[in-house]
């Protein structure tokens, strides 16, 4: 069920102000002087039923259709009985806050009906008010433009009031829809980034234990082999030891690969081009080929790209030295005023994109671009080398 509109939950708090300041004008207007002023019959009655009608407007139905229709039934009656025994002559205003308390617990069919119900009150009213007057000609005639403009203003004040009301009310449940879908983003946002650390973890964890793990396995059974073969074979115990130490290097260096994948920052204040310049270098040291890298930056890029970019790159160099077995890779990365393109090729012996595409490395490749707006292909076929293609928008400067 629908919690009841409150005053520390009504949603526009500043016309619950208003309709306390027109009930307060209408009360007050009955102390003014007038020449034909007809006192009420009743005037405590009729102050307890405005003073009444006021406080209904502190707690507002919004559940079952029955309770709104008998809370406005009250409502009109409270007005019928302020008019009929005070003859209150501001009464248009409690017509007007009728109609606003209408449009914040009803549908819009229910708002014209409750407006066209308070029109046809006002009217039936003010006739009967001219009807006490002596029938005097001229008096009837000037009485009856009286009545017809009156009303006629009154109609206007009404569907002004309730075409705003319906303005103000389309507004408030747009702005709504914006912060639950933009809620809803930020959550799905959040998911994206703890599924996408997760599987990053868990290729770092796989690239440890395949490349560290084999390399210390390795390791510690040629210096097993060496320490065997020193008293009886020195010369070829040192083959082990230089074989040792190259393991050992290796394994240096798929540390430095692990402790770069976890950078939080990994461009750390410098430009793309020179933190690609720094991969291609570590890249050479690694595979003596020297990547051929094509740049062309001449607009900025938003810092979140640029470790996208980074990151493509990195794991794309990390791929060529583990499995491609290629003898030369090309670098291709250009700003356009619309978009972003990066191609990284390697004439390496390729493999089968239905047997590989669930890999960590291409798959994070994968969501790193999609997460940026972008499009991500790969083209591939068995000793046909391996081509990586990402496309990123760009916004206009």
């Amino acid at each position: 069920m629908s919690r009841s509109i409150q005053i520390q939950n009504h949603p526009f708090r500043f016309l619950l102000y208003l309709e306390w300041i027109l009930l307060v004008v209408a009360a007050f207007s009955e102390a003014l002087p007038y020449p034909f002023r007809r006192f009420p019959r009743e005037p405590l009655l009729m102050i307890f039923t405005i003073v009444g009608f006021g406080l209904m407007g502190l707690r507002l139905p919004t559940g079952k259709h029955l309770e709104k229709i008998l809370y406005t039934s009250l409502e009109i009656c409270l007005i019928l009985l302020t008019v009929g025994v005070g003859g209150i002559r501001l009464f248009p205003l409690l017509y007007i806050v009728l109609v606003i308390r209408s449009c914040l617990i009803f549908e819009l069919p229910g708002r014209l009906v409750v407006t066209g119900l308070s029109f046809s009150l006002f009217l039936f009213t003010l006739l009967s008010w001219v009807e006490a007057f002596e029938r005097r000609p001229l008096l009837q005639e000037r009485l009856r433009y009286l009545v017809w403009g009156y009303s006629l203003l009154f109609g206007l004040s009404l569907a002004f009031v309730l075409l705003l009301m319906n303005a103000l009310l389309t507004e408030r449940q747009s702005r709504e829809k914006l912060t639950f879908a933009h809620e809803q983003l930020r959550q799905y946002a959040l998911r994206i980034e703890n599924q996408a650390t997760l599987q990053e973890r868990n290729r770092i964890a796989r690239d440890i234990h395949d490349s560290l793990g084999h390399s210390l396995t390795a390791l510690n059974v040629q210096l097993e082999t060496a320490l065997k073969l020193w008293s009886s074979d020195p010369a070829k115990a040192t083959n082990f030891l230089v074989q040792a130490k190259r393991l050992g290097s290796t394994a240096l260096q798929d540390v430095r690969h692990s402790v770069s994948a976890m950078r939080s920052d990994p461009l750390q204040g410098r430009s793309l081009a020179e933190t690609i310049a720094s991969l291609t270098e570590e890249f050479k040291r690694s595979t003596n080929i020297s990547p051929i890298c094509n740049i062309w930056l001449e607009r900025s890029i938003p810092p979140e790209l640029n470790i996208v970019i980074y990151r493509i790159v990195q794991e794309a160099l990390t791929n060529v030295t583990k499995y491609a077995e290629a003898t030369e890779v090309k670098i291709q990365l250009q700003a356009l005023p619309n978009e972003l393109n990066l191609i990284i090729q390697d004439n390496g012996k390729g493999f089968d994109l239905k047997q590989n595409t669930t890999g960590f490395g291409l798959q994070g490749m994968r969501e790193r671009t999609l997460a940026q707006g972008g499009q991500f292909e790969i083209h591939s076929l068995p000793k046909t080398g391996c081509k990586i293609m990402a496309k990123f928008p760009l916004a206009r400067v």
